[in-house]
């Protein structure tokens, strides 16, 4: 990587290239507490329910997708429209580049145009760390302006190990009596990437 890099929408043809850089998340860490890799067509169908409503983005080097972050539903009632949960993977050669946090920054951007007020994060948490768990993304969301609002101890199971995890929040508009209404991101009509 030269230093520069693109970022914009994923669309359903990304989706196995996506799907290579989590894959080794799933295989290796207890970053995501899912077991098994998801079929490319059960990936892509999370994929499409996501891009539905809420952005979906890639960040590009040369062509070759080298991150990724979306951000998805809270809870399903209406009531939290105005809240989201937050997500992020960087392919594993290219973490400590910046890209992350332009990813974040950028799904930040689009997230306050669909006029969403809360970003949730909901990290695994260890307190040993090692090769299968850091708290690395408990630092990354601390710098960028996420602070923890909850702790689960022993919460998740993988690879021999009971891990916590917390939930970290970032607020990024004002809570008023009348909120603008969530737009979807289908009907933005600009997005600022």
């Amino acid at each position: 990587m030269n230093g520069s890099f693109t970022i914009r929408m994923a669309t359903i043809a990304d989706a196995k290239e996506i799907l290579e850089i989590y894959a080794p998340y799933v295989k290796n860490t207890a970053i995501t507490f899912e077991y098994d890799v998801p079929s490319l067509e059960v990936f892509a169908d999370r994929m499409r329910k996501i891009l539905k409503k809420y952005p979906y983005i890639v960040a590009l080097d040369h062509h070759q997708i080298i991150g990724f972050a979306y951000a998805s539903a809270f809870k399903e009632r209406a009531a939290y429209d105005w809240t989201v949960e937050t997500t992020i993977y960087i392919r594993q050669d290219y973490r400590g580049k910046g890209i992350g946090k332009k990813l974040y920054l950028t799904l930040e951007g689009i997230l306050k145009r669909q006029n969403v007020l809360n970003l949730n994060a909901c990290i695994a948490y260890t307190s040993i760390e090692n090769e299968i768990l850091t708290n690395a993304s408990t630092y990354f969301h601390e710098r960028l302006g996420y602070r923890k609002v909850a702790h689960f101890t022993k919460c998740g199971y993988k690879f021999g190990t009971w891990y916590d995890v917390i939930w970290m929040e970032k607020m990024i508009g004002e809570h008023s009596t009348n909120p603008k209404p969530f737009i979807p991101i289908s009907e933005l009509k600009e997005l600022p990437l």
